[in-house]
């Protein structure tokens, strides 16, 4: 976690990958549910990007994520920067080995999810990674819920 921040700067958290079209977007859209479920909306930002990005998000993932009522056809894929991952407290990457986060220092909590990629994938596959990514984002707002009420 980044120590050049005090208490009243927002945790920074990134969901990273190739295309910026499946998995981090999912994991953003539940990380903004998680954040004002929890009444964290002074607390934390959320970013999301690719290092590659797509024209639009993967159709199999709009429709998995319109199935927990999510509406995610208005996500446009985006890139994200070495100076947008430094700035981060959390950079969570979604199990693309092609990722470089290399220009992110050793206070960058970076974490890789090795979620398997929706593309191409049929419904039942798609729901099953969604809901892995439901829960991985529920554990680590819980810790980012344990740190900000510490104050670690």
């Amino acid at each position: 976690m980044s120590t050049d921040t005090d208490d009243t700067d927002p945790i920074r958290i990134a969901f990273v990958c190739v295309q910026n079209a499946g998995r981090s977007q999912m994991s953003t859209a539940f990380a903004e549910r998680e954040r004002d479920r929890r009444g964290l909306a002074d607390d934390v930002e959320i970013l999301t990007g690719g290092t590659d990005p797509a024209d639009h998000v993967h159709e199999e993932v709009v429709d998995a994520m319109a199935d927990a009522e999510f509406d995610l056809s208005d996500r446009t894929p985006r890139a994200i920067t070495n100076g947008e991952l430094r700035a981060c407290d959390y950079v969570a990457t979604m199990g693309c080995s092609t990722l470089d986060v290399g220009g992110v220092d050793d206070a960058v909590d970076v974490r890789d999810w090795a979620l398997d990629d929706p593309d191409g994938q049929d419904p039942d596959r798609v729901r099953e990674i969604r809901d892995e990514i439901e829960r991985t984002v529920s554990a680590l707002f819980d810790e980012v819920e344990r740190e900000r009420v510490s104050g670690e």
